[in-house]
């Protein structure tokens, strides 16, 4: 039996940027690695959300420097503490995880940040897992008005916002010589995300719809408001089309489920401990409850 994969990683792309206090600096120079840590003067620090851990910004002089925090961290350790592992294997700084889980065969993994890393993880799955599906979780910022924070995006299918061939004839978000433009999700794995979603996480509205995706994070409603506008999409995010465009090429069904963090622009209703905690319990429950289903399938 081959393995079903759950991915978990991703960030959203992300809203308000807030001026750090003291106290922010310092906890972010305890707990986020940072080169010269003991010397370097972090005079700013900027966040998505009221006390969001999520991504924070860094200035010291006329430097520049970006550091991630990444949340969902969390969801991967309590994976991997329900799961039976078998082997752990580290491959292009990633820690591929693979066990048992509610009975189903799996590989758990966080990819990082942006495309690039979600389409490398995602071929090494395929290449050295021989996976027969992908699962990924993440996070993402809302695109419509009536999907809100703590929401549960699923993918119908998923569009590369940033990729931009226009001069060559190309619509917006169309891959040259790529045989579609949007990458539909497996419509099996997507319906049975609903169906135990609603079941485990009835307080959560679900929503099932395009998710668009660029390295780029989001933070603005005139920017939200273009991508809306040109791809209809639901949520935006950095990593979703890149591991759709990868299964895709290799013919392994995919869906991609998205929690909803933020509104993609400078306003926020919820702060992110909050977010956070529930989010990964919410993601926690639906990935046990799915494997649980295709386990009991297979059976």
């Amino acid at each position: 039996m081959l393995p079903i994969i759950t991915m978990v990683l991703s960030l959203s792309a992300c809203g308000k940027t807030l001026k750090g206090t003291d106290g922010l600096i310092e906890k972010a120079r305890e707990e986020i690695p940072i080169s010269d840590s003991d010397t370097i003067d972090l005079q700013y620090a900027g966040m998505c959300g009221n006390d969001n851990r999520a991504i924070a910004w860094f200035i010291s002089g006329n430097e520049y420097q970006k550091h991630y925090y990444l949340p969902m961290e969390v969801e991967v350790k309590e994976l991997k503490e329900q799961m039976q592992i078998t082997r752990q294997l580290t491959k292009a700084g990633m820690e591929f995880c693979e066990g048992i889980l509610e009975g189903q065969d799996v590989v758990v993994v966080r990819s990082g940040v942006g495309k690039v890393n979600a389409a490398v993880c995602t071929q090494i799955l395929i290449d050295v897992f021989d996976v027969k599906a992908v699962i990924n979780t993440g996070i993402a910022g809302s695109l419509k008005a009536e999907i809100n924070i703590g929401d549960l995006v699923i993918s119908s299918d998923l569009v590369h916002h940033d990729m931009d061939a226009v001069s060559f004839g190309y619509p917006k978000g169309q891959i040259p010589q790529m045989d579609v433009f949007s990458f539909e999700a497996d419509r099996a794995l997507a319906d049975l995300a609903e169906k135990v979603c609603e079941e485990v996480n009835p307080e959560i509205q679900v929503f099932h719809g395009r998710v668009v995706s660029g390295d780029q994070f989001i933070a603005d409603k005139e920017t939200k408001e273009n991508i809306s506008t040109l791809f209809a999409g639901y949520c935006t995010e950095m990593e979703g089309a890149a591991i759709a465009q990868t299964a895709h090429l290799n013919e392994v069904p995919f869906v991609v489920l998205r929690a909803i963090s933020d509104k993609a622009d400078d306003s926020a209703s919820m702060d992110y401990p909050t977010f956070e905690k529930q989010a990964v319990a919410h993601s926690v429950r639906l990935v046990r409850g799915m494997m649980k289903n295709l386990a009991a399938k297979e059976a």
